[in-house]
């Protein structure tokens, strides 16, 4: 099982790497760090998987969105806008989006904080620095093969996971299950 959650990182890594090669997005080894980062611009908070676990399961009566992503992620960056447009239509329907950044700790000055910036995200945004990849990838979803785009809706109990990108409309579609 191990195994195989290692090949599927390494191919999630490999198949983004042509986009990165052809849009200068750097793809450079994974360093550990968990403490948060700070910028003049930016506050990004950074957890290991342990400090991060506390988003996966609230019960708190809200719809929480949590998108797993990456800058060097074609499929992930295509579908950010979409989560956006979910962040500012349903905020006031008790719907929480939380984006999960998965790059590179030493990228966060360089290339993650310059993105949410330039992109002016407004969704919240975290990044996870754990590399044990094979340890929480399961605790996340046992489905999961590691590949991203991958995002999880959860109301208390009820959750569905999706290792897939998204369009609005079918955002929408899966949040209604859980408004009504």
């Amino acid at each position: 099982m191990r195994f195989g959650l290692i090949v599927a990182f390494v191919l999630v890594f490999t198949s983004c790497k042509e986009h990165a090669k052809k849009h200068d997005i750097s793809m450079n080894k994974h360093i550990s760090d968990s403490e948060s980062v700070v910028s003049e611009d930016l506050d990004l908070e950074v957890y290991d998987f342990a400090g991060f676990k506390k988003f996966l399961n609230q019960t708190d009566d809200q719809v929480h969105v949590i998108n797993f992503w990456a800058t060097w992620c074609a499929p992930c960056v295509k579908e950010l806008p979409y989560f956006e447009q979910l962040n500012a239509e349903y905020a006031h329907k008790n719907v929480d989006v939380l984006l999960v950044s998965l790059d590179f700790p030493h990228l966060y000055e360089s290339k993650l904080k310059p993105f949410i910036k330039n992109e002016n995200i407004t969704s919240k945004v975290i990044a996870l620095d754990d590399v044990d990849m094979n340890s929480w990838i399961p605790e996340v979803d046992k489905t999961w093969s590691g590949s991203l785009p991958a995002t999880i809706i959860y109301k208390n109990k009820e959750r569905k996971f999706f290792e897939q990108s998204f369009t609005f409309e079918e955002l929408e579609t899966e949040i209604n299950q859980f408004l009504n």
